[in-house]
């Protein structure tokens, strides 16, 4: 096992993997920018060092610094967390280059599952359904009119390295192609540095339903009860639930196995997420290689703490738990919390005032605020998780509005408003939404008196 590891990362997810550690009596290097000198994780880490001013490309994307950072410190492997550099092939490369083990899988991996159109052709050459579309890039405005002809509109184009919602645009109709082609590819050139895009049917009303798979070194692989992430906006998660309300026992093993076939096609090491969209069936759309944000409710429902297992795995240590010991417990429902304005989504900074966390049994909050804290716009908006689990969707439901009534952040606006009016709209607690329905239930709104105020 690892004697330290530097975590490459900030905010609630740098927190998480401080806890994990601890848990393994592993010691933690902490990086952090100038703007969060005195952030939480680098009060809770046993090590912290500085690598660069408040900008993320000079310091949490800064690949020479960081890895400075670890050879300073005596760093044995590192943690990306998610984002920043946490599905950079390069920077997974780099770190094995130097002997500085990558918590994560490896970087031919990455590379693959991050140009989505390769993971496309892999996926398909592996059995597993992928949704109707180009056959690769598209070269141009003729070809693009072609396949949108072919496959019918609605159509959506996305940027081939583009991830979380960034480089996408959805074209409802012919007239609209040519503009939304040019700013897809501006946007991928923008923040990939790739302006090739492919095409795909766009589903109106269909459900995000992802699978949590782990897989070691030895060649074994599992996978975990289903989580649904329908509730988004622009493609941007805003709560997340497992297990589905949408998907039965039958169901359930057809998108394991075909996680697991991900799994096998792509030579997948450590802890992943298979993406699908289910539109009368299901549909595979990315294979995400990190940890994802919503990984707590899976925690939840199964048991088992994966940011160890992602340790664990990386360590070279072997799964110590088979297919069969994987059990659905319960439901857990998680909810972002982000630093903005709930009616328009735009962000919110300022200084925290006033910060309550929720509490009693079954409730658990991943955040690294504490007060007073400034929130600063140089990162993502994201300020807190709740997480509930409970014995059935219905009990989680109440769970999530208690703790939501008693979860109080003073000094920024934050999506907390939205989060509670969510959880008292029939809609949801029925469990019949699609991925537009924040879209439809903003527009309610709009023209309903609300029973919580915004």
């Amino acid at each position: 096992m690892f004697k330290k590891i530097l975590i490459a990362n900030r905010g609630e997810i740098a927190v998480r993997i401080i806890r994990a550690c601890r848990e393994l009596s592993i010691r933690t290097v902490a990086i952090y920018s100038e703007a969060d000198a005195q952030a939480l994780h680098v009060r809770m880490a046993d090590e912290s060092i500085c690598v660069g001013p408040a900008d993320a490309n000079l310091s949490y994307r800064n690949i020479p610094n960081i890895l400075s950072s670890a050879e300073l410190t005596g760093a044995e492997a590192i943690h990306p967390g998610y984002g920043f550099l946490a599905e950079d092939g390069h920077f997974a490369e780099v770190c094995e280059s130097v002997g500085v083990r990558f918590i994560g899988p490896s970087a031919e991996a990455i590379r693959l599952l991050g140009n989505k159109v390769k993971a496309r052709e892999t996926m398909k050459k592996a059995g597993i359904p992928i949704i109707p579309g180009s056959d690769g890039v598209v070269s141009g405005e003729a070809e693009a009119i072609e396949v949108a002809n072919r496959i019918g509109y609605p159509v959506m184009i996305k940027a081939v390295s583009g991830g979380g919602g960034r480089g996408i645009r959805v074209v409802q109709k012919e007239e609209e192609l040519s503009q939304l082609l040019k700013t897809a590819r501006s946007e991928g050139r923008t923040v990939c540095g790739d302006e090739s895009v492919y095409i795909e049917k766009y589903f109106v009303e269909p459900r995000h339903i992802e699978v949590q798979v782990l897989a070691d070194e030895k060649g074994k692989a599992v996978f975990f009860p289903e989580r649904d992430c329908s509730i988004q906006r622009r493609h941007q998660k805003l709560v997340e639930e497992s297990p589905s309300p949408l998907v039965d026992e039958k169901l359930r093993r057809e998108l394991g196995r075909a996680a697991l076939e991900a799994v096998r096609a792509t030579h997948y090491v450590n802890a992943g997420t298979v993406e699908f969209l289910f539109e009368k069936e299901f549909y595979f759309i990315e294979m995400n290689a990190r940890i994802q944000v919503e990984h707590p409710v899976t925690e939840a429902v199964s048991g088992i703490d994966l940011v160890k297992e992602q340790i664990k795995i990386a360590a070279g240590q072997g799964l110590e738990f088979k297919q069969n010991q994987i059990k659905c417990q319960g439901h857990s429902m998680e909810c972002r919390i982000n630093a903005e304005c709930p009616e328009k989504f735009t962000p919110s900074s300022g200084t925290i005032s006033v910060f309550h966390l929720p509490g009693g049994p079954g409730v658990r909050v991943d955040t690294a605020l504490v007060s007073p804290t400034k929130i600063t716009p140089y990162y993502d908006p994201m300020v807190a998780k709740l997480i509930v689990h409970a014995e059935n969707r219905e009990l989680a439901i109440a769970k999530m509005k208690m703790a939501l009534s008693e979860f109080f952040i003073e000094g920024i606006k934050t999506s907390l408003p939205l989060h509670r009016r969510i959880m008292e709209d029939q809609t949801f607690i029925n469990g019949r939404y699609s991925t537009n329905y924040i879209e439809s239930f903003l527009a309610a709104s709009l023209s309903t008196p609300p029973d919580l105020p915004l």
